[in-house]
């Protein structure tokens, strides 16, 4: 029995040193976790700081006052809720800095009743495609003057070509645009890009699941499709994230489904993941998709998208596509980069990601010209200048 009994014990022994040797090693990788949390949390949070400080003095640096003038616009929303709503949302908020008094009028059903009671200066549309041409003539009845904005432009112009006659001022994002509505009859056209709003788009910091190396934002239109073919072979072995309708069109789609996510963001929503991205892909749509556009008249595209501006106004590099205006709006090279194919995108792509000091001037030079030159306040600053002098 004293035989059995120390064997008992011996084996108790050994059982608790091996428990105590696995707490051990435990309590090691525990501890080696811990700190290593610990110095990455602190050179993230170091870096973070850092980029949000930049970005703080940059935004301070760029943006100046703009005038308040002395008139009354009355702002017909388009009411065709998102995504039109956030646009709506930024050109009622930036015009009520910059006029004595703005009516805010959220049903077109509603505009000329309105506009009889208060009487304005002006009265502004966005996009239009849906006001029936009489709203706007029995407002000008009133001897009242309207303006539309178109913010499609040439996608639609099979539509908007008649609509632009029954306003008296034509505002459009697209400068090829300008001569084709002077040619169908309007009298005053005016070149107008869209831009930004800081109340959705600027600079903060991205909750760790939504960092990325690269991301895109956009729908699946056939020309990104074909060139996202060609491109994702390249970018296999990064922390990529797509996200928009229409992306299962892709050749390789199960092997990239992971990383698509097909759905609308909000703009709060787009705003942290651009600000999560180290490179931003933006890549314009064509205006002579069929599936898509109203374009009979072939109408070329040279103004950049706003997604130009919105990208920038996140500090984040952006990488785009070229369209003849785009070095009107920034230095390429030094406020933002260009690709003309996929493999120089790859190619930048792999330049930048190993260069953080070079992505985070670019990204800094971007923010400071778009937040100087290009939110919707400078933008409706230069419509009330052409209305009004």
């Amino acid at each position: 029995m004293s035989r059995l009994n120390a064997l008992s014990e011996v084996k108790g022994v050994m059982r608790v040193a091996g428990a105590a040797r696995k707490r051990a090693v435990r309590s090691r990788a525990y501890a080696g976790r811990y700190a290593a949390g610990r110095r990455d949390g602190w050179r993230d949070g170091w870096r973070d700081g850092y980029r949000m400080g930049l970005c703080e003095w940059t935004v301070q640096a760029a943006v100046t006052p703009l005038p308040v003038r002395d008139v009354h616009v009355m702002y017909v929303a388009t009411g065709k809720g998102f995504p039109y709503s956030p646009i709506d949302e930024a050109v009622a908020s930036s015009l009520g800095q910059l006029v004595t008094r703005l009516t805010v009028v959220g049903r077109k059903e509603e505009a000329v009743q309105t506009a009889a009671d208060v009487r304005p200066d002006v009265v502004l549309f966005l996009d239009g495609l849906h006001v029936p041409p009489d709203i706007p003539d029995r407002i000008r009845e009133l001897g009242i003057r309207t303006a539309i904005w178109f913010t499609d432009d040439p996608y639609y112009t099979d539509i908007t070509a008649a609509l632009a006659l029954h306003y008296d001022d034509v505002f459009t994002m697209e400068s090829n645009c300008v001569a084709f509505y002077r040619a169908v009859g309007c009298q005053r056209v005016w070149h107008l890009p869209l831009g930004f709003f800081p109340g959705h788009f600027r600079p903060q910091n991205a909750p760790a699941e939504m960092r990325c190396d690269v991301a895109f934002v956009g729908s699946g239109y056939w020309n990104r499709v074909a060139f996202f073919d060609r491109l994702l072979p390249y970018l296999a072995g990064r922390n990529l994230r797509i996200i928009g309708y229409w992306w299962e069109r892709l050749r390789d789609y199960r092997r990239f489904a992971s990383r698509i996510e097909g759905r609308w963001m909000t703009p709060q929503e787009t705003a942290l993941v651009y600000n999560g991205a180290k490179i931003v892909i933006n890549m314009h749509r064509e205006p002579d998709d069929g599936t898509f556009n109203s374009n009979s008249s072939g109408i070329g595209a040279v103004s950049p998208n706003p997604r130009t501006f919105e990208i920038a106004a996140c500090a984040s590099l952006q990488l785009t596509d070229v369209r003849d205006e785009l070095a009107s709006c920034f230095v390429p090279g030094r406020e933002i980069e260009t690709y003309a194919s996929p493999e120089e995108l790859a190619a930048k792509i792999h330049h930048y990601l190993e260069r953080e000091d070079e992505r985070r001037a670019i990204a800094l030079n971007g923010l400071h010209r778009t937040m100087r030159d290009h939110s919707y306040a400078r933008r409706l600053d230069a419509m009330l200048g052409a209305l009004f002098g």
